[in-house]
């Protein structure tokens, strides 16, 4: 099997079927086209042109959100988008800008806005071998119900920086103390874009490596997670390698820890197109 194919999947759209979302001069979303058509009637919010939709509510930041939920909410009743988070992300238009305006997390992929997220590998030695710890995610998740997950996993909301957004998930998904989750080193970032039922997934990871002590057990405290396992990270690899067993995108979390620490040799015929199949420029 392959682990290429995983980056495959998560990067699986075409460009043709999509235009552009525009605040003002700034692009902030990638709409699918039957999207975008669906926000025609919206003319007090959204100008829809056939080759790209500009958000045109007048105001601030507040305003322009207010403006935004509202043909959400009416998208939810006729069940287009799925919001059932009631949690917001800031869309901007690239990561450090000032917010334009938020966005219902469940609505984001509808109008293809980046998200974005942070995820911790939580590992330990054992020996000379290297060892991970995994979580069961919920099997009433909405997305990727009962898969393998890393330790730590959770888009940054509106309001919540990296950092911050860093000790909250690891609090609430492994319990893990904040003096513990600040250990946490930063090792890069990952991006992918693909298609979904919904629309367009735009996703960074921030990505992290977090020695975990031998004697902390991760506890989960939020519900979403119902089990972690340590388990070899050759293992863990193999089982990617292999199947499906894990979150689509936690695959990717784990090539890019294989690749840094030496589990996926070289001279492996996958090698290069994993390495650069792992970011791509952003625009």
């Amino acid at each position: 099997m392959s682990l290429l194919r995983h980056i495959q999947r998560c990067n699986a759209w075409r460009a043709e079927r999509f235009i552009p979302l525009w605040r003002g001069e700034a692009k902030v979303g990638l709409m699918r086209r039957d999207n975008a058509e669906a926000l025609r009637r919206f003319g007090e919010t959204f100008s829809v042109e056939p080759d790209g939709v500009w958000l045109i509510a007048p105001g601030d930041f507040d305003a322009v959100s207010a403006a935004v939920d509202t043909v959400v909410e009416r998208l939810v009743a006729e069940g287009r988008v799925a919001k059932w988070r009631n949690e917001f992300f800031a869309v901007t238009q690239r990561w450090g800008a000032p917010p334009l305006f938020k966005l219902d997390r469940g609505a984001v992929s509808f109008f293809g806005a980046r998200a974005y997220g942070v995820h911790v590998n939580g590992w330990r030695r054992a020996g000379d071998a290297l060892e991970l710890w995994i979580g069961r995610r919920a099997p009433d998740k909405k997305v990727a119900p009962d898969k393998l997950d890393n330790l730590v996993a959770g888009g940054i909301g509106h309001e919540h920086g990296l950092e911050a957004t860093l000790i909250k998930e690891a609090a609430e998904e492994a319990s893990l103390p904040p003096e513990l989750a600040a250990r946490a080193v930063p090792v890069g970032a990952l991006c992918y874009r693909m298609e979904v039922e919904q629309g367009l997934r735009d996703d960074v990871l921030f990505l992290y490596d977090l020695e975990v002590p031998a004697g902390f057990t991760p506890r989960n405290s939020d519900g979403e997670i119902v089990e972690f396992r340590l388990m070899p990270a050759r293992e863990v690899v193999e089982r990617v390698r292999g199947g499906d067993d894990f979150k689509f995108n936690v695959n990717l979390v784990i090539i890019d820890f294989a690749l840094r620490h030496g589990l996926i040799a070289a001279d492996d015929p996958e090698y290069l197109d994993l390495v650069t199949g792992l970011r791509r420029p952003l625009d």
